[in-house]
C-alpha cells in the first residue's frame, strides 16, 4: 500500500488547482483520475472568466494557481467586459483552445515535484476513528495518505440525457463514479441531486459566418495571469447569431420527448445559464435569444454555439440549429446533453473546505454544488492549500469576504449552502469596490507567500509594483501647480480645465475624466510609468471616497468576524435562542460571530443573544 501525504481524486480543474497547491508547499501529492487523456478537459464552452468569474481567476493567480496563466497560454481571444461601467465590475473573458489548456496542464502537472499521477476509479474512502485515512480503487489498489480531497465534478453517479434517452456517463465519454457516491452516503453525509448541461457542437465546414456579426479580441489582448507579459497566439473573432420564432416553435414542438418538461430529470438545473427550451419558457415574450458561435481551438473545425445547452433529442436539435441565420446547413459534431449527478450539501464543511463529519476530507469544486471552471478551481485551490497545511501542522488558510471574491464563494457555500447550482457574480460580493481584478495580486500575493504557496519571484514582482505605486502617490501629492498664465493654457490645452488656487497634481487626477496619460505635460516624470501601476494610482485617487466608506464599514463589522465560536457549543444552553435558530446553529456549526450573522434565519436578536452567553461565560 503507498502512502501520500494527500490524495486527490479528479484531474479537472478543482483536482489540478488543488494538486498543483499542495505539492509546491511540499506534500507529497497522488492526483488520481478516470482518464488521463481528460486532465484539465474543458467538459463545457471553451471560455474561461466573465463576470465575477474572472475574479476568481486573477485571485487564483496572485496565490501562485496555474488557471490563469494556462488560460493565457491558450488564448484566442480576449475581451474585458463592461469597460464602459466603474472598475468593480469589469471582467476579464478568454477564449482557449480546449486541446491547448488540457495539454498544457496536463504537461504543468507532470513537471511538479511531490505530484504523482495515475489513472484509476475511487471505489471508496478508508476512515478509521472518524478520520481519512485512505483511497480504495476498482482495481483493488490502496491508497494511505493523511488527507484526501475529492473533487469529482459530475461524476458522482452522472446520469446522461439526450432527449428521453438516458444513460450512465461522467460526462460524455467518460465513466461515471458509482461506488464513492454510495460510500459518501454511508459515512453519513447528506446527498443532493443536480443538474447541469452543454451545447452541440458545430462543424465550422457547414456554418457561413458571412451571416453572422462577427465579435473580433480586444488588440492589444489583456491576459489574465499578472506574470504575462504578452500573448503570443493568433487572435480569432466568435460570431454572434440569433434564434427566431421558428427556432422557439421547433423547440416547444420537442417538449413531449424532453426530460426536462417531462419529468425525467429530477435535479435542480442551474438558474442562470438555463437551457435553450428553459429559456423559451420562463422568457416567452422574447422573439429571439443571442447565441455566440465560438470556435473551440486553431486546429479543429468544432464551434460552441454558446446559449444552447440542451437535452433535447438528437433531431430537434438539429432541426433547431438549421433555423438560426447561418446555420441553415449545420451539421452535429456531438450532441448537446443534459447530465445529472450527486452532490454533497457544503453546509457540512468548514471554512478550510474540511467536511465536519470525516477529519482530513475535503470537498472542492461541484460535490459542493457550485458550476462553472472558476468556482471549482478556486475551492481547489483553497482545499490543496489547507490539506498540505494540515498534514503538515500549520494551521488553516481562511480568505474572509473583505479579502476576496474566493472568501464570498466559501463563505455562501458554507454558510448559506446551496439548493440549485451555485454560480459567482460581482453582485454577491458587498465589498466589490476593493474587490477588483486588477489589485487581485496587490491584495492577496503576500498572503499566499507567507504559506509558502506563491514563489519568491512573483512575490518580488509584487513588491517592485506596490513601491512603484507608493512613488507615484509620493509624487502626485508633493507636486504643486500654480494658476500662472502658462499653465492655465497647459491645463486648457489638455483638456483639464481650469484652476484659480494652487492645487496638486493629486487634486488634478480627481477630476472626472482626468488621466495620468493627460498629466504627463505637466510633470514629466509620469511618462515612464506602468501601464498596471498607472490604472491602480487612478482608480484608489478618483473612487478614494467610495473605498475609504466600504473600508470604514468592514472595520464596523470586524469584531463580529474575529470572534471565534468554541467548536462543541451546545446551543439548546444559550438562552434567547428559538428552536429554528438552535437548529440551523447547529447544523453549520459556524467559526465565527460573524458567519452566524450571516446564516438564513439567524436574526440579529439571535447574534446578540449568543454574544450576552459568551459574555457571561467570560469569553468576551
Amino acid at each position: 500500500m503507498d502512502y501520500f501525504d494527500i490524495i486527490i481524486i479528479g484531474a479537472g480543474h478543482a483536482g489540478c488547482e488543488a494538486a498543483l497547491a499542495s505539492s509546491r508547499m511540499g506534500a507529497k501529492t497522488l492526483l488520481l483520475t478516470i482518464n488521463l487523456d481528460h486532465i484539465a478537459f474543458m467538459s463545457c464552452n471553451p471560455a474561461v472568466g466573465g463576470l465575477g468569474k474572472g475574479h476568481l481567476v486573477r485571485e487564483i493567480d496572485a496565490l501562485g494557481g496555474e488557471m490563469g496563466v494556462n488560460t493565457d497560454a491558450a488564448g484566442i481571444q480576449f475581451k474585458v467586459l463592461n469597460m464602459k461601467k466603474g472598475p468593480a465590475v469589469r471582467a476579464t473573458r478568454v477564449q482557449t483552445d480546449m486541446a491547448r489548456y488540457a495539454g498544457r496542464m496536463k504537461k504543468r502537472l507532470e513537471g511538479q515535484e511531490n505530484l504523482y499521477i495515475r489513472q484509476g476509479v475511487a471505489e471508496g474512502l478508508v476512515v478509521e476513528g472518524g478520520a481519512v485515512s485512505g483511497v480504495r480503487t476498482m482495481f483493488g489498489e490502496r491508497f494511505r495518505a493523511g488527507a484526501v480531497i475529492l473533487t469529482t465534478g459530475t461524476f458522482l453517479k452522472g446520469l446522461i440525457h439526450i432527449g428521453l434517452k438516458h444513460f450512465e456517463a461522467g460526462r460524455l465519454g467518460d465513466i461515471p463514479s458509482v461506488g464513492l457516491s454510495d460510500n459518501l452516503h454511508e459515512l453519513g453525509f447528506e446527498i443532493g441531486r443536480l443538474k447541469t448541461g452543454t451545447c452541440p457542437r458545430l462543424d465550422g465546414k457547414t456554418i457561413d459566418f458571412s451571416r453572422m456579426e462577427p465579435q473580433e479580441s480586444d488588440d492589444p489582448p489583456v491576459p489574465f495571469s499578472f506574470m504575462t507579459k504578452k500573448v503570443e497566439n493568433p487572435l480569432v473573432p466568435c460570431f454572434l447569431a440569433y434564434t427566431n420564432e421558428r427556432t422557439h416553435d421547433v423547440i416547444r414542438g420537442g417538449f413531449d420527448r424532453s426530460p426536462l418538461f417531462t419529468g425525467v430529470i429530477k435535479g435542480t438545473g442551474v438558474r442562470y445559464c438555463p437551457s435553450i427550451e428553459d429559456k423559451i419558457v420562463r422568457f416567452s415574450e422574447r422573439p429571439r435569444h443571442h447565441i455566440f458561435i465560438e470556435p473551440q481551438g486553431l486546429d479543429t473545425v468544432e464551434y460552441y454555439p454558446n446559449g444552447l445547452s440542451t437535452s433535447l433529442p438528437l433531431d430537434i436539435q438539429m432541426a433547431m440549429l438549421r433555423t438560426i441565420e447561418g446555420l441553415e446547413n449545420v451539421e452535429i459534431t456531438r450532441p448537446g446533453y443534459g447530465i445529472e449527478y450527486d452532490f454533497a450539501y457544503p453546509t457540512q464543511l468548514y471554512p478550510t473546505l474540511e467536511t465536519k463529519l470525516v477529519k482530513g476530507l475535503f470537498f472542492a469544486g461541484q460535490i459542493n454544488g457550485t458550476t462553472g471552471y472558476e468556482e471549482a478551481a478556486a475551492q481547489g485551490l483553497m482545499a490543496g492549500i489547507n490539506a498540505a497545511l494540515k498534514v503538515h501542522g500549520g494551521g488553516e488558510f481562511v480568505l474572509a469576504r473583505d479579502e476576496a471574491y474566493i472568501g464570498v464563494l466559501i463563505d455562501d457555500l458554507v454558510t448559506r449552502g446551496v439548493d440549485e447550482p451555485y454560480r459567482m457574480f460581482t453582485s454577491r460580493a458587498e465589498h466589490r469596490l476593493l474587490l477588483r481584478e486588477d489589485n487581485a495580486d496587490l491584495r492577496l500575493t503576500g498572503r499566499g507567500r507567507s504559506i509558502g504557496v506563491v514563489d519568491k519571484a512573483r512575490h518580488d514582482m509584487v513588491l517592485e509594483k506596490q513601491a512603484k505605486i507608493e512613488t507615484v502617490f509620493e509624487m502626485l501629492r508633493s507636486v504643486r501647480i500654480k494658476p500662472t498664465k502658462e499653465m492655465r493654457e497647459i491645463l486648457r490645452d489638455s483638456g483639464i480645465g481650469t484652476i484659480t488656487n494652487p492645487v496638486t497634481l493629486e487634486d488634478l487626477l480627481k477630476k472626472p475624466g482626468v488621466t495620468l496619460g493627460e498629466l504627463k505635460r505637466i510633470d514629466d516624470r509620469l511618462a515612464g510609468i506602468d501601464d498596471d501601476v498607472a490604472y491602480q494610482v487612478e482608480v484608489d485617487v478618483k473612487y478614494r471616497c467610495y473605498t475609504d466608506r466600504q473600508i470604514e464599514m468592514i472595520g464596523r463589522t470586524k469584531k463580529l468576524e474575529d470572534k471565534r465560536i468554541p467548536a462543541g457549543l451546545d446551543y439548546g444552553e444559550v438562552s434567547g435562542l428559538s428552536r429554528e435558530v438552535v437548529e440551523r446553529l447547529t447544523r453549520v456549526r459556524p467559526f465565527t460571530l460573524g458567519q452566524a450573522s450571516r446564516i438564513p434565519g439567524v436574526t440579529p436578536a439571535s447574534i446578540t443573544a449568543l454574544m450576552i452567553h459568551f459574555k457571561k461565560m467570560g469569553m468576551l
